[in-house]
């Protein structure tokens, strides 16, 4: 259990560190393009993945330069919805795009359904509509805020389609992120540099600092995650439940303690349908 905490915990330091970025002074692309420098590097060192199998006519580079173009995006995304509604119910967002895998799921990969599975998409999808509404009095929500936290459902849901694809063509999973955190870095860097040579924003060191953190949590909560499902190898269910529920719950006391971000009763209760979907789910695939 002690990488699934692990996992939880770096994922929802990702969002505190998007939360607290711009009140740093902290340019939010600058910061993304130096994470997937530090992530590129971490997955080369300690995943040591075999690039071999990128040679073969198999490997589908329209599905990793798809992944170079939305995981920086979703990044800035993420960080507009952080910045807009809060860490609560961004997080909520994110961890309910296992709505949209699942429906892609079921008409793409030809996964079987089940009334478990049925029973969680459908409340799951009235979780969506509890946190998207704005929240209470105080709450620093935008009349257009509840697009980004859509914008969020569906660009983690996107990214986990192109997982799959990868994966159905058989290329391996960790040689799949290294080229794709590094284009991702490449395209991040050369927009950079146009921002840097235009005078838009300069490349400073702090910059550089923030992104490199974010770089070392984004790849912990991916690479504690793996090795839960590893030291679970007979309960992947559990995994899947304990990293989305705890993420959900994390990130609600997280915002609410920490921050005082102020949600309303559709929120709570959307948070609570998240938690029961997530968990019928999870159930599901047992």
């Amino acid at each position: 259990m002690l990488f699934l905490i692990l996992s939880v915990t770096c994922s929802v330091l990702v969002s505190v560190v998007l939360k607290l970025a711009p009140r740093r002074g902290i340019d939010i692309a600058q910061a993304v393009t130096w994470n997937y420098l530090a992530a590129s590097v971490l997955a080369l060192v300690l995943l040591k993945p075999s690039l071999h199998a990128l040679g073969n006519g198999h490997t589908p580079w329209l599905a990793l330069f798809g992944l170079a173009l939305l995981l920086p995006g979703i990044f800035l995304v993420l960080a507009r919805a952080v910045r807009e509604t809060g860490i609560v119910r961004s997080d909520v967002a994110q961890r309910l795009s296992l709505l949209l895998s699942l429906l892609a799921a079921f008409v793409l990969f030809g996964e079987q359904a089940n009334g478990w599975k049925l029973a969680g998409l459908g409340l799951g999808l009235l979780a969506i509509v509890g946190v998207s509404a704005r929240a209470g009095d105080g709450a620093a929500a935008a009349p257009s805020s509840w697009r980004w936290l859509l914008a969020v459902w569906a660009g983690f849901a996107l990214i986990d389609i192109l997982l799959k694809q990868v994966a159905a063509a058989g290329t391996p999973a960790t040689a799949a992120l290294l080229v794709s955190f590094a284009l991702a870095f490449v395209l991040m860097l050369g927009w950079q540099l146009q921002r840097h040579a235009s005078g838009t924003t300069r490349l400073t060191a702090r910059n550089f600092g923030w992104g490199l953190l974010l770089g070392l949590l984004n790849f912990g909560n991916i690479l504690f995650y793996v090795r839960a499902h590893q030291a679970l190898p007979h309960s992947p269910a559990t995994v899947f439940a304990g990293m989305n529920i705890g993420v959900v719950c994390l990130g609600a006391l997280v915002g609410v303690l920490a921050f005082g971000e102020k949600t309303s009763r559709w929120n709570r209760a959307g948070l609570a349908l998240a938690v029961v979907a997530i968990a019928l789910i999870a159930r599901g695939t047992l």
